[in-house]
């Protein structure tokens, strides 16, 4: 009897003693002997491999001892290797060795999963010896061997009248399958140490699953891998297996659970960024027809659910948008990117079961102007509209002039970026700045926040009056029954304002588009005053972008008004108009190629 365990010797003799009888089962009396005495050899190998789990956990509670005994907790808490078993069962080589090229043993599915178990319990993580290391060459042969087919076999199926390629696929799912048992075993109970799958073992399963991780076979094994709990901090799964599935993901090669692609991305950092970038440069280098699009394509990435999950994962998203928007010098395409990420984030957020507090995706903002931000126009009704957006104004300025805090870069950024991130408010308030009988200086400052933040008080008061003179004659024009291109080209010019910098053009243009969408008179004209825009850099780029945001927001319940039909054709109008006087200078090949230089 082998020490220590019930299985006797005579056990392993009668069994080996079978499979040499058995030879390759090339009689039908030798095929029929096998059958007979499957059930009994599932037994048999059931108990070999108990015998040897119970040295497995013993190894390691030993193990545990010895580490707790020198003061080093992170000792190699292994599995066993090869050489106790041998010491063991002596005879398991060979009995292992016959078992597995053996046709009708192999081709059973309970026999096949008891084979595998058992090599894998024989198999040395890391070798010590020069047995060990041609042990493992091999369990690694039989290992091929249980998912080939040669020509004996190929000749001993078709006499079966078995299909080759379903024999193939049925044997590598009994791989699969047993592993993903072992695997699920050692998780079950989770409170017990020496149940935890060792993690050389999870490393080594990861390296031979490189050539197959596309077969859709193999796919309960990669989630199995990939969900498996560390006991520690360092990675223990196969960098170039994680690399392999990333690729394989973007490509569609493979397709895992939703929960099993979040594992990859939180254990693996390079998976996440190639999907962000992934999503970045199919928005940039694919023109969408409308928001919706952008929005399906977004929801379509997983990334924002994911990101509403996890608030590690939305920060690293975070940083990657606030980098390539710095990177583009705020470029109108990847404004208009992190509007409609942010607007699937929030949608993802609110459909959680539990909720987690917003200081974890937004640490460096006050937490009651991102609820006032988060409120969608669509979810606030446009009786109440400009309420909200006096609070949300009277919040920012108090936060961004509060003197204890100071006006320093960062709180200026970190503010304006938040108002960037939930930019719909912003075109309600140029909505809002039309329909309003006085001008709303509150409003008004909203504006130039976001196209300028950066201004000291004396630059502030300067603009706001120069703003406040070109709205001034707006709101006049927009009175008049009978208007010309030129009484609009007049109104727009004041002061130097129409010399400055780019986002002050913007902030022109931005004024212009609302006179021309939510006043008759404007409407009128619409087509005529696309001339007025400024075709500098990115102006026109800017311009379209702002269409195609308030058609976007005018689509959603509750966002219209009862002139929402005419704005729409109106939109629609100035869209074909701008396509064919579109500045050439900022194409999205230039975006997409300041956004590569950032991730190189």
């Amino acid at each position: 009897m082998a020490k220590g365990t019930s299985i006797p010797d005579s056990s392993f003799e009668y069994w080996l003693n079978k499979t040499v009888e058995w030879g390759q089962t090339t009689t039908f009396e030798s095929q029929q002997d096998v059958c007979l005495h499957l059930p009994k050899l599932q037994e048999f190998l059931k108990q070999i491999y108990g015998a040897i789990q119970h040295m497995v956990s013993n190894s390691r509670k030993e193990r545990i001892i010895e580490a707790i005994a020198r003061d080093n907790l992170l000792h190699r808490l292994g599995q066993i290797n090869t050489t106790p078993a041998l010491k063991l069962f002596p005879l398991i080589g060979q009995l292992l060795g016959r078992l597995c090229w053996n046709p009708f043993v192999v081709a059973h599915d309970e026999s096949q999963q008891n084979l595998l178990q058992c090599l894998w319990c024989l198999y040395s993580a890391e070798p010590e010896n020069a047995v060990e290391l041609k042990a493992n060459d091999w369990i690694w042969s039989l290992l091929q061997s249980l998912i080939g087919v040669d020509h004996g076999e190929r000749s001993f199926l078709q006499s079966l009248h078995y299909p080759e390629e379903e024999y193939h696929s049925k044997l590598l799912k009994n791989i699969v399958s047993s592993l993903v048992k072992e695997f699920q075993g050692y998780q079950c109970d989770r409170s017990s140490l020496f149940l935890r799958l060792p993690s050389e073992q999870r490393r080594n399963v990861s390296i031979l699953c490189l050539p197959i991780v596309t077969l859709p076979e193999v796919v309960p094994l990669v989630e199995a891998l990939l969900t498996c709990h560390d006991n520690g901090s360092v990675e223990t799964l196969n960098a170039e297996f994680l690399e392999s599935i990333s690729n394989s993901l973007l490509q569609k090669k493979i397709f895992l659970s939703e929960s099993t692609v979040m594992n990859l991305w939180l254990r693996y950092l390079p998976s996440l960024e190639q999907a962000i970038f992934h999503l970045t440069e199919t928005l940039i280098s694919h023109p969408c027809a409308s928001l919706l699009e952008v929005e399906a394509i977004i929801t379509d990435s997983l990334l924002p659910k994911a990101s509403a999950c996890h608030p590690s994962l939305f920060r690293v998203l975070d940083n990657f948008f606030r980098a390539i928007l710095l990177e583009t010098d705020g470029h109108p395409k990847i404004i208009t990117i992190i509007q409609a990420f942010t607007r699937c984030f929030v949608q993802a957020l609110l459909q959680m079961q539990t909720q987690m507090p917003l200081k974890l995706y937004f640490p460096c903002n006050h937490q009651s102007l991102v609820m006032a931000l988060m409120a969608h126009p669509s979810d606030v009704s446009s009786a109440a509209w400009s309420q909200h957006l006096i609070s949300i104004v009277q919040l920012l300025k108090r936060i961004v002039q509060d003197k204890e805090v100071t006006r320093s870069s960062a709180n200026l950024f970190e503010n304006w970026y938040l108002l960037v991130q939930f930019g719909d408010w912003v075109n309600v308030a140029l909505q809002q700045l039309m329909k309003a009988d006085n001008i709303s200086e509150m409003l008004l400052w909203l504006l130039m926040f976001y196209h300028k933040p950066y201004m000291d008080n004396q630059q502030e008061n300067h603009l706001l009056e120069d703003v406040k003179s070109v709205y001034h004659r707006i709101k006049v024009l927009s009175n008049k029954t009978t208007l010309n291109l030129e009484d609009v080209r007049i109104a727009l010019v004041t002061g130097n304002l129409s010399t400055e910098q780019s986002h002050l053009k913007d902030l022109i243009n931005h004024l212009l588009v609302s006179f021309l969408l939510f006043s008759a008179s404007g409407r009128r004209i619409a087509k005529e005053s696309v001339q007025l825009f400024t075709l500098a850099g990115a102006a026109t780029d800017g311009v379209s972008e702002l269409l195609a945001g308030i058609a976007h927001r005018l689509k959603n319940k509750g966002c219209g008004g009862s002139k929402d039909d005419k704005v729409q054709i109106t939109i629609e109008l100035l869209q074909q108009q701008l396509l064919e006087t579109q500045s050439k200078i900022m194409q999205p090949n230039d975006i997409l190629h300041r956004t590569i230089n950032y991730i190189q």
